[in-house]
């Protein structure tokens, strides 16, 4: 079966609210999806139901083969989770944090020590093995978390928000980590603030608004729904002064600079992108009727730019 996890139907209410209003979700074996959408979109409820630690209102859902409700044992032994923070003891080193927990998890002596060695190589984290982890850095903290949730190997490893709060450096760090993750077979199920990390990671996209999933696709396919690329000219305070679509390869971006060239018009040139950011704002402010964004902006951002020349004539 090439499905790692098949939900419908999912529902889930605290109290008057409604956080999940009947979630369908397919994720293939193998694969990084990403989970998108502004804070109360029911991102990590929706990941604690998936991992057998809430309940549903109501709904079905296999992972890995087992049924959520009928067989939550067996769903926890094909899973690992890792939250919002770091779940670490920080007056143990590395080494015993892994120890330790490959004990809880059934091996004993020479295992559990060779268990942890491997994860300590796999995580980079040789050199701080022997290191209390309160000396550690975020990222370094979020790289023994992840290797402690997968003391045991897992089919499924869900991941909320891992990267919260890591330096760009750490980020990219375990960016690697989840794409080795991708590499050697495991399902990812990724929740994330930061739409760069899944335009990077994520095979297929799902963005939660409402309740519900209000677009699923490939980052390359939701973001042509927001629009197209196109070449722009702008004058010295930035108002646009012609715009040409374009699609994106070579031939394209030729014709789009001849037409602006044959204009005459002088200016500074940008390839303007649609981005997984105005997915994110056009969708999610659509399903809850708000302009405001998850920072507290007002409106989408603007869209990336990437400069094409400096001020003056198109280049020939």
């Amino acid at each position: 079966m090439n499905v790692a996890i098949e939900v419908s139907g999912l529902h889930k209410a605290f109290g008057a609210v409604d956080v999940l209003a009947g979630i369908d979700l397919s994720v293939r074996r193998g694969t990084v999806h990403a989970l998108l959408g502004p804070n109360g979109a029911g991102k990590t409820t929706l990941v604690h139901i998936l991992a057998t630690l809430v309940r549903p209102d109501a709904g079905t859902a296999r992972i890995a083969g087992a049924d959520l409700l009928a067989e939550p044992a067996q769903v926890r032994r094909r899973i690992a989770l890792t939250g919002q923070s770091a779940a670490v003891d920080d007056v143990l080193t590395a080494a015993e944090n892994l120890r330790m927990m490959a004990r809880l998890r059934g091996l004993r002596g020479r295992a559990a020590r060779r268990r942890a060695a491997e994860l300590i190589e796999r995580f980079g984290l040789v050199e701080a093995a022997g290191r209390r982890v309160k000396t550690f850095s975020g990222g370094m903290r979020r790289r023994l978390d992840l290797a402690l949730s997968l003391v045991v190997a897992a089919d499924v490893v869900f991941l909320d928000e891992p990267t919260t709060g890591l330096d760009p450096r750490s980020r990219r760090e375990l960016w690697e980590v989840i794409g080795g993750l991708r590499t050697s077979g495991t399902t990812v199920l990724l929740t994330t603030q930061y739409l760069e990390e899944a335009d990077e990671l994520a095979d297929r996209v799902s963005i939660l608004g409402g309740g519900s999933i209000v677009a699923e696709g490939t980052p390359a396919e939701l973001k042509r729904t927001v629009g197209e690329e196109r070449v722009e000219l702008r004058d010295h305070s930035g108002a646009l002064l012609h715009a040409e679509p374009t699609d994106g390869n070579s031939a394209g971006l030729r014709r789009a600079l001849d037409v602006i060239d044959r204009l005459g018009l002088t200016g500074e040139l940008v390839v303007r992108r649609p981005s997984l950011d105005d997915v994110f704002f056009a969708l999610t402010e659509t399903a809850s009727g708000s302009g405001t964004s998850p920072d507290g902006a007002s409106g989408p951002a603007a869209p990336p730019t990437r400069p094409l020349a400096a001020t003056g004539r198109t280049p020939r």
